[in-house]
Order: structure tokens, then C-alpha cells, then sequence
């Protein structure tokens, strides 16, 4: 008899994790390797939010916070909200919880029941896809083409709607490539969604500062669809606190409630000294701060750099992101190939050709000595997925030898 659960043993491991392990653990090893599979930011979390949560250790904010957050965080993502979205969440329809992984959970949880249709665009984030297993649902994919610059269309979106549908997940910008929805486009999806009262969409904007285009556009701003969408963000990404882990939602009052009752019975709160360090978070100005302005301005920087470096990459059709820190590059071409005599790929998995994505991201990890993401685990085999969150001497290196090593395929 299994001891496993069997949600557990079905639902996948995820593929950036392990990749990221793999390269750490090769590193480890002395191995030089340059990690392009994280999504992390490589700056380090702004001074006075540091300076903020030390003070908050001395004043003894060390006892058990109220479950959905301190009542000043409340108000002050409350206030952020409408500073930088326009979006009017009172203090009860938002939850702060550890990471934007639980709050997406949580909202998932509280929404989806065995047998709901849950709309899911590719390529994703990966933990949408294992979420949603996890909630019994029928996951419906919507492929998005590189052509359209990885966004669905209305129609795409139409046809995919049945009376079952009860959540659609989707990030912009997104993870892992990039493409901004604009503001047209975001009505055009609220239009439809809006004459399927039964449906909700939680719209996962945790890279809303990491934007090279403009301003950032939330879906909930469109009066008619508001009570349909739950805006998911945190402060991982676009503050550089990732390991404080702070996510938290603005929703609908019932759904913050029932988010808010599953969290008290999962973690409670989450981590007092972490909120504090959320609350300066959410004080700065993104329009004004140096920190942020400083980051995206580098980040726009690498993203330049490394569109130039891979269109000279045989085989590799690359569009240009508009926010976040990745490209997703299409790489099919690159499939029936072979590799090197002497490759450690081969030696390793016994196979010489490079059949999909995951060949190919195990290639450069054992030959190229770059971690980089197989796009299976966003939905979409025919890519790779590279984190330029690195410096640019990472980067130009990291590129020289994923070029070398696909001039090597035969």
C-alpha cells in the first residue's frame, strides 16, 4: 500500500527549483557554473526597509500578528493599491500571506471545487498548473504564440469559456516571458469574462515594478469586471525581498474572507518581522524611490544586452520582453540535433540527440555549464527560459557558451 497521498505523488515537482538545486549543487562541486534559472532579483532589499525591521525586533513585534496581517499593512497595501493602481480594496478584502505561492493557493482553494474548469494561458508559471491539480480541477490551456507575443486572444478566450469555468490564472507581466497585457487588451478579456458571472480571474501582478513600457495596467480597474478578479502581489520582485516571503491579495470581501479562513488553519499569520519590513515596503513610492528606479533601469540594461547576444544564437527566435527578467526563446530548430562527441550530456543520459527542451536545458547545464529552464515547465516545449538576473559579465559569458555549444550540435 502507497503511502504517499495521491495528490501528492501526481502533482510535479517544480522544474525551476530543481534546476536551480542541480546548478547549486554542481557549483558545489566545483563546477563553474552561471545560474540563469532563478527568478530573483540579485540586488539586495533596500536599506531602509532593512533598518525598519531591525527597529521592529527591538519594539517587540515578536508575538502572534492577526492572521490576515497588522492592521497598518492592511491600510498601507490598502493605500498602495490605489497609488499605484487605482484600485479602491478596503483592509478587509486583503490578505497578507507568506509568499504570493499561498496566496495564489489560498485563492485557489477558496474558489475552485473537484471538477471546475480552470483556464490556464501557456506558458505559465509553473506552480499555477501543480495549484490547480491540487484543487481537483480541469485545467484548460489556452496557447499563447510567439507570434502574439505569448498573449491569448479574445477569441481564444471565448471559445474556451464553458458553463464549468470558474477561474482563470494569469500573470503580466509575466513569468516566464516577459509580455505585458495593455490596457486594451486587458478590456477586451474583462468583456468576456464579464458576461460569465460564475467565472473569476486572479490576475498575478507581483512584477508590476519591473516594467519597461509604461504604467503598469491592473484588470480589477474596469469597474464592471472588479468583483471577478483577485489581484495577486507581494513584494518578492520588484522591492528585492524575496526571502522575506510577504505575498498578499485585494479581493471580493468573501473570497479575502475564506482565504482568510483557510490561512488560520494552515500557517496563521505570517512571519511578524517580515510584515513590518512589507509595511516601509509598501511606503515607497515606485514612481519616486531610487531603489526600484535604480533596479528596473539595470534590469532594461541586461534585457537589451542579452537581445542582442541571443538573436546571434543559431536557432534561437527571440522576441523582446517588456517587463520582468526573463526571455523565453524559441528553440525547436535546435530539436534532431546531435551532440558532441565528447558531450557530458550524452555520456550521462546514454542519448545523443536532443529530442525537446528538456535535452536541451540539461545540454547547456552539463556542456555550456549554464543552468537555464526547460519550457515544459511552462507549458511550452518548443522554448527555454533564461533569468537574466545576473550580472552583465554573467551574462555576456553565459551567452558565449550557450552560442559555443549549439555551434557544436551536428
Amino acid at each position: 500500500m502507497e503511502r504517499i497521498s495521491k495528490r501528492v505523488l501526481d502533482m510535479p515537482a517544480s522544474e525551476t527549483l530543481a534546476m536551480t538545486a542541480l546548478a547549486r549543487e554542481l557549483k558545489e562541486k566545483g563546477q563553474d557554473v552561471i545560474s540563469l534559472s532563478i527568478g530573483e532579483p540579485d540586488f539586495n532589499t533596500p536599506e531602509e526597509v532593512k533598518d525598519f525591521a531591525k527597529q521592529s525586533i527591538d519594539d517587540n513585534f515578536t508575538h502572534y500578528p492577526p492572521v490576515p496581517g497588522y492592521a497598518d499593512l492592511l491600510n498601507a497595501i490598502s493605500n498602495k493599491f490605489k497609488r499605484d493602481n487605482n484600485l479602491d480594496y478596503s483592509s478587509q478584502q486583503i490578505v497578507v500571506s507568506t509568499g504570493g505561492k499561498q496566496a495564489i493557493y489560498q485563492t485557489v482553494m477558496a474558489l475552485v471545487n473537484p471538477g471546475d474548469e480552470v483556464i490556464i494561458p501557456t506558458p505559465y508559471w509553473v506552480s499555477y498548473r501543480a495549484i490547480a491539480q491540487m484543487a481537483e480541477a480541469k485545467i484548460i490551456y489556452i496557447p499563447g504564440k510567439i507570434e502574439n507575443d505569448f498573449k491569448i486572444t479574445p477569441e481564444q478566450l471565448r471559445a474556451a469559456i464553458t458553463p464549468k469555468t470558474k477561474l482563470m490564472m494569469f500573470s503580466s507581466p509575466s513569468n516566464p516571458t516577459g509580455m505585458i497585457y495593455s490596457k486594451e487588451e486587458l478590456k477586451a478579456i474583462a468583456e468576456i469574462v464579464a458576461q460569465h458571472p460564475q467565472m473569476m480571474i486572479m490576475s498575478d501582478e507581483i512584477y508590476e515594478h519591473i516594467n519597461f513600457v509604461g504604467h503598469h495596467e491592473s484588470i480589477a480597474q474596469f469597474d464592471f469586471i472588479k468583483n471577478q478578479v483577485v489581484t495577486v502581489n507581494g513584494v518578492a520582485k520588484g522591492f528585492a525581498m524575496t526571502g522575506w516571503r510577504i505575498g498578499f491579495i485585494g479581493a471580493p470581501i468573501e473570497v479575502a474572507k475564506a482565504c482568510n479562513k483557510l490561512q488560520g488553519q494552515i500557517t496563521s499569520a505570517t512571519g511578524s518581522i517580515s510584515q513590518r519590513a512589507a509595511l516601509k515596503a509598501m511606503e515607497m513610492d515606485p514612481k519616486t524611490s531610487e531603489e526600484i528606479l535604480n533596479m528596473r533601469n539595470v534590469f532594461k540594461t541586461r534585457r537589451n544586452l542579452v537581445f542582442a547576444l541571443l538573436q546571434e544564437i543559431p536557432g534561437f527566435e527571440v522576441h523582446l520582453p517588456q517587463g520582468a527578467f526573463y526571455f523565453f526563446p524559441k528553440i525547436s530548430s535546435l530539436f534532431g540535433k546531435n551532440t558532441p562527441a565528447n558531450s557530458n550530456f550524452a555520456a550521462q543520459y546514454n542519448k545523443t540527440t536532443i529530442d525537446n527542451s528538456t535535452d536541451l536545458a540539461f545540454y547547456f547545464l552539463l556542456d555550456a555549464n549554464v543552468s537555464t529552464v526547460q519550457g515544459t515547465a511552462f507549458g511550452d516545449d518548443d522554448c527555454i527560459r533564461l533569468s537574466y538576473a545576473t550580472s552583465e559579465e554573467n551574462l555576456k559569458e553565459a551567452c558565449r557558451r550557450i552560442k559555443e555549444a549549439v555551434l557544436a550540435l551536428k
